[in-house]
């Protein structure tokens, strides 16, 4: 049973028996109640349809295939936006920079991988070609992935936290006019205005999370309607009441007079990687690919939480030195300071120690000026 694509509401209360009683062969649908509804739309009548789900709304799931016989693996991630610029700076920052001579391909290599196959794709296709068995392996934000998973068991997420990408989905209301003193979630689900006849009406790309989300807060009238871009301007011109999108900075929402309602933020996202779980388990090799990617992605971010301070400091020995580092909890380091003693040439030729000590330390990136002051202060 497939659903409309102009609306799909909720309304746990509809009784209203099935529309289209014919079977379907679809694992993951529910049965749907369906009731047709005319609102007024932009000046126009329309007539749309208001869906009642008994759990979860699941979509249409793809069907599962064998995965196709190749030789070679596949990565796949996006190929357009600050998610593609920032997947390839990731990939790069780890040493295994992209290889693409023609930017009209749709496919690239990775030099130091060379059984791995990137493909570029959509950021939506990343997800539903993983899925398919089409890719085996995709890098993609963690609100594609919540949206169009549909629960997928063959789907695992084997690194959840790549650090860019950082924004949530979240709720837009308007700051004046009825919602002018809404400020949290319980507030909007109370308020009187919302019934069967006049739904809270939500605009957003995002049909799946919006519809579970809603459904688990308990709002019994509610109506999405899809929109593509500029969601921000809806409510102001009358189309919906609320929006539901991905906010970074919150920026975008108060030039547009919206506002983020406590307990409104609905998921938070960054890059993820994802695979298939079938392909881990039956394509060789797959498995040593993403352990791999695994130790060079952790060893990048956690090697980024931190600074290498270096010093030339006079001392009596590596000791003395090491001693007055350590004596300064910001200059102990992970496991304490690195010292070695400077040699250099003597006015007869000979080589020796000068008096000086080389001194390594790793601190905490936000750490970074008081210990370079500290250092200073010992080095007195």
């Amino acid at each position: 049973m497939l659903l409309n694509r102009s609306t799909v509401g909720v309304d746990s209360r509809t009784t209203a028996s099935p529309v289209n009683r014919t079977r379907h062969t679809c694992p993951r649908t529910l049965q749907l109640q369906f009731r047709n509804w005319s609102t007024r739309h932009l000046g126009r009548s329309r007539h749309r349809t208001w869906a009642s789900l008994s759990h979860r709304d699941v979509g249409t799931a793809p069907p599962k295939q064998v995965p196709s016989k190749r030789d070679t693996l596949r990565l796949a991630i996006p190929s357009k936006g600050r998610m593609a610029e920032d997947t390839q700076q990731l990939l790069k920052e780890c040493q295994l920079s992209v290889y693409k001579p023609n930017p009209r391909q749709y496919t690239a290599q990775i030099p130091l991988m060379p059984q791995l196959e990137v493909w570029f794709q959509r950021a939506s296709d990343v997800v539903r070609k993983l899925s398919y068995g089409d890719m085996d392996l995709g890098i993609v934000g963690m609100d594609m992935f919540a949206e169009l998973s549909n629960e997928d068991p063959d789907l695992v997420v084997v690194h959840d936290a790549l650090d860019f990408g950082h924004c949530h989905l979240g709720l837009g209301v308007p700051m004046g006019g009825k919602f002018a003193d809404i400020s949290t979630l319980d507030q909007l689900r109370s308020m009187p205005e919302w019934s069967e006849s006049n739904p809270l009406r939500v605009v957003t790309g995002y049909q799946n999370v919006a519809r579970k989300f809603f459904q688990e807060k308990g709002f019994e009238h509610v109506v999405l309607l899809s929109a593509d871009g500029a969601l921000e301007a809806a409510p102001l011109m009358g189309s919906a009441d609320i929006i539901l999108d991905l906010v970074s900075t919150g920026v975008t929402l108060r030039e547009n007079n919206l506002k983020e309602l406590e307990g409104g933020h609905i998921l938070w996202s960054q890059g993820v990687l994802v695979a298939n779980r079938r392909a881990l388990k039956e394509r060789p090799g797959l498995l040593e690919v993403v352990h791999e990617l695994i130790e060079r992605f952790e060893a990048h971010l956690e090697a980024g939480k931190f600074y290498q301070v270096l010093a030339n400091m006079r001392g009596d020995s590596a000791a003395e030195v090491a001693g007055r580092l350590l004596e300064q909890p910001r200059l102990c380091g992970l496991q304490g300071p690195t010292i070695s003693p400077i040699y250099n040439k003597t006015d007869d030729g000979s080589i020796g120690e000068c008096g000086y000590f080389d001194c390594t330390i790793c601190v905490p990136k936000k750490e970074i000026y008081a210990a370079v002051k500290g250092v200073r202060q010992v080095s007195i």
